[in-house]
Order: C-alpha cells, then sequence, then structure tokens
C-alpha cells in the first residue's frame, strides 16, 4: 500500500506526497473507520507502547500489547522465548497473537519491532485497520534505548558505543516494510506528546 498521510508534531495539515491538495483516496470510507483496529508500528524505542496506552484513553478504546499477548500465550518472557525457542518461534507466535486482535472490541495495538517485517503481517494490518508508523532517527532511537538495552533481546550484549550504527543498518532493512503504513508521523522531539498530536490530527480518519 502507498503512503497516504505523513504528519509531525509540526503539522497541521495533510500531506500527501507532499501536495495538500493532491489527496489520494487510501483510507477506507469513513462509515467504516469507527470499526477499524489502529496499529502503530515502527523501530524498538520508537514509544508505540507508550503512545498506544494514551491514544487509547483519549479515543476511549481498549489497549493491546501485541508483546504482552505473546508472554501470556507462552506464558514465558520474551528475552527466555528468543533464548530457549529461537527467534523463528517467537515470530510465528507473534503472528498467530496478531490475528487475535482482529476481533471486536476495536482496539489500539502497540506492534513489536519487527512485526511488520514478517509473513504477511503488514498487508494484513492494512486489510484489518489503520497503521501507522512512528518514524524516528537512529540518534533518537539510540538515546532512548539506551536507557534499557539489557531488556531488548536484538541488543543483549552489544557494546553501547555500537548501538547507533546497530539500529541505523537495523532500521535501513525494516524501513521499506514500515513505509507501507497507512500514515507516517516524524517524532521531532524526544518528549513530544505523539498520541495527543494524533489524537488531534487523526480524529477525522478514525472516525472519532
Amino acid at each position: 500500500m502507498e503512503l497516504c498521510a505523513q504528519f509531525s508534531s509540526k503539522t497541521r495539515n495533510k500531506l500527501y506526497n507532499g501536495k495538500p491538495s493532491e489527496p489520494r483516496n487510501c483510507f477506507p470510507p469513513k462509515r467504516f473507520r469507527r470499526h477499524m483496529q489502529v496499529f502503530l508500528i515502527g523501530f524498538m524505542g520508537s514509544g508505540k507502547s507508550h503512545t498506544g496506552r494514551r491514544l487509547a484513553n483519549l479515543l476511549q478504546r481498549p489497549f493491546a500489547d501485541l508483546d504482552q499477548a505473546i508472554v501470556e500465550r507462552a506464558g514465558l518472557d520474551i528475552p527466555t522465548i528468543f533464548a530457549e525457542q529461537g527467534e523463528h518461534h517467537f515470530r510465528q507466535l507473534e503472528r498467530d497473537c496478531l490475528r487475535t486482535l482482529a476481533a471486536p472490541p476495536k482496539r489500539v495495538v502497540a506492534c513489536g519491532g519487527g512485526t511488520p517485517c514478517f509473513f504477511d503481517n503488514m498487508d494484513w494490518m492494512n486489510q484489518q485497520g489503520l497503521t501507522i508508523y512512528l518514524r524516528a532517527d537512529a540518534e533518537l532511537l539510540a538515546q532512548r534505548l539506551l536507557k534499557n538495552q539489557a531488556a531488548r533481546p536484538l541488543l543483549k550484549g552489544l557494546p553501547p558505543e555500537q548501538l547507533p550504527a546497530f539500529i541505523t543498518e537495523k532500521l535501513a532493512a525494516r524501513t521499506p516494510y514500515y513505509m507501507q503504513a497507512n500514515v507516517v508521523y516524524d517524532q521531532e522531539e524526544a518528549q513530544e506528546d505523539v498520541a495527543q498530536s494524533l489524537y488531534h490530527q487523526f480524529s477525522n480518519i478514525i472516525g472519532h
């Protein structure tokens, strides 16, 4: 799916390919949007869980964290799943848990950083709801991830000085998947209130 809209905290008008006067019909009819799930995607450290909880509260919807759903199904935390059963098994659990979130009620779902990049997850999310990519540059992501690097299986054992280069390389590989989202939101500041900005800018899209 092509990029439909791009926003930042400083954006006040919708941007479609940089041309506000040429919107494309990339969103479902408004009468269907209020029944859609909202999927937040992006690299680890992009704030999907924090933003998702805030946005769900503003929209008066339930919030679901895909990683937490995986933990509950497996009975193991994610580092243990990676260590004992491997990434392939984790990705299968991730796909299966994601599919369960299509059922009502409508909710805001925070996905894992790699969720869009495996199986047909990205296509499936675009078919089931509204996908929002929380984009942040490698510098901002490294700043956030340094605070809890040990809790991230993919970062385990990585020297802190190598973190920016690792993020840059991994982000380059994942960006083509992320950019299939309906919406891209550019984060420009470490502490900006992304949820509040999304709520104001997308209320007409989500149909709230």
